[in-house]
């Protein structure tokens, strides 16, 4: 900066005014790429008026407001002492940066872009992440309001998620574990963050390339989320997603018998399997290829305290987990027929229907007739809002059922058939 350049620029930093309209000038340069375009000024002070017919000399006298276009500026510029710098320069000094076009600034950004990408492709040389950096730079644009360093980082993260889904080691991991490995907060990946956003569109974009494909279940709603994390080696609930068997034989994905479970089945003893175990099976077997489903597990216990050697049981507990939809899929694909017997109100209905249609093989109602609920009706009042939700049920196997319920309003529980009437 030379003297001339100093004197303007301390001439033009002594009046308010000047930085109102400069701002207008920048922002129009932006837009347009050279010095152009008319700026209003507005709410003039009594010294704003005084600074422009200083250095225009025009009367202002009495204006709240003013437009002055780029050529009225230059041409009082040039008619200044100050006349050998430019608007364009003059914009420089006044905000002590370059000025540029925004289809200059945009091919700026994206040849930043370009080197940063580059940069991360020769970080992550020899891995898996290396060919993907430019999907993951798609999957989070880089704009304006972020920057470009905090884009960086992004795209850092993603590749770190995509060399360290835990598959790639033939490994199971929780997904707090995982969050931790690659960020050291079990927390970043949680649904609903940025984060579990973006884990969730890479391991989408994970399955697309290995050719996997984890459909939408309209019936249990979490089921694409948690079963594609799965395919990717991510267990998104805790240790309380488990499994509740009886008598099923297990064979590990190597082709070795699980000893676990043929121990129980052995001694005849019901175990709570958790779905990091489940994971690494590949079969499954029932006697007579069969196996008793029920929602409650005191009605679970006490068929499985009866010992028996030809029967196989499982425990729902309620609203399935994806351990339980886990074991049904590896039932379904040994052919297993299913029954299922669950509470007589209108959630334990859905949750019947709901796996009649998700389960992928022969599936029967057990215990689910108009005259096992007239043996098992409590007094319990059901509520019009939730006898509504019966509207849903289309299974004519339940619907006589259904309309008992809708006429008798009562609540009915399993636990009132005792095991010798569901242990034919």
């Amino acid at each position: 900066m030379n003297n001339q350049e100093k004197e303007c620029l301390a001439y033009f930093r002594q009046d308010d005014i000047w930085e109102k309209l400069f701002k207008g000038f920048k922002n129009k340069y932006e837009s347009y790429g050279y010095f152009s375009g008319n700026v209003k000024v507005t709410n003039l002070s009594n010294n704003d008026i005084e600074a422009l017919e200083g250095f225009f000399g025009r009367n202002y006298h009495g204006r709240k407001s003013v437009s002055i276009s780029a050529d009225r500026f230059s041409n009082a510029l040039k008619a200044s002492k100050f006349h050998d710098i430019t608007p364009d320069r003059l914009l420089e000094l006044f905000f002590n940066k370059k000025m540029i076009g925004k289809k200059e600034q945009e091919e700026e950004f994206r040849k930043k872009q370009e080197e940063i990408q580059c940069e991360l492709e020769k970080k992550y040389e020899g891995t898996p992440a290396k060919d993907q950096i430019s999907m993951i730079a798609r999957i989070v644009k880089a704009d304006k309001d972020k920057e470009l360093g905090e884009w960086k980082e992004i795209l850092q993260l993603g590749a770190e998620i995509f060399n360290n889904f835990p598959y790639r080691n033939e490994d199971m991991m929780y997904l707090a574990v995982f969050s931790t490995l690659i960020t050291g907060n079990p927390h970043a990946f949680d649904n609903g963050t940025f984060g579990g956003k973006f884990l969730n569109q890479l391991v989408q974009k994970d399955l697309e390339l290995r050719g996997i494909d984890v459909p939408d279940s309209e019936i249990f709603h979490s089921y694409k989320r948690q079963k594609s994390y799965l395919e990717t080696g991510i267990m998104i609930d805790d240790v309380s997603n488990y499994a509740m068997l009886y008598g099923v034989h297990a064979w590990n994905k190597d082709g070795s018998i699980h000893m676990g479970m043929e121990g129980f089945c052995n001694e005849k003893d019901m175990v709570q399997v958790p779905l990091a175990a489940i994971t690494k099976w590949e079969k499954l077997s029932c006697p007579q290829n069969e196996i008793y489903i029920v929602e409650n597990p005191s009605i679970y216990a006490a068929l499985c305290g009866n010992k028996c050697e030809n029967k196989a049981y499982m425990c729902m507990n309620g609203q399935p987990r994806l351990a339980s939809l886990v074991v049904l899929d590896l039932l379904a694909k040994s052919g297993t027929k299913v029954y299922y017997a669950g509470d007589f109100d209108p959630e334990g209905l859905l949750i019947a229907w709901k796996l009649s249609l998700y389960y992928n093989g022969e599936f029967q109602y057990w215990h689910m007739t108009k005259e096992d609920y007239i043996l098992c009706q409590s007094e319990e009042n059901i509520s019009e809002k939730r006898l509504k939700m019966l509207d849903k049920i289309t299974d004519k196997r339940l619907l006589p059922l259904t309309y008992e319920l809708l006429k008798c309003k009562k609540a009915g529980y399993q636990e009132k058939l005792n095991s010798s009437v569901l242990s034919y």
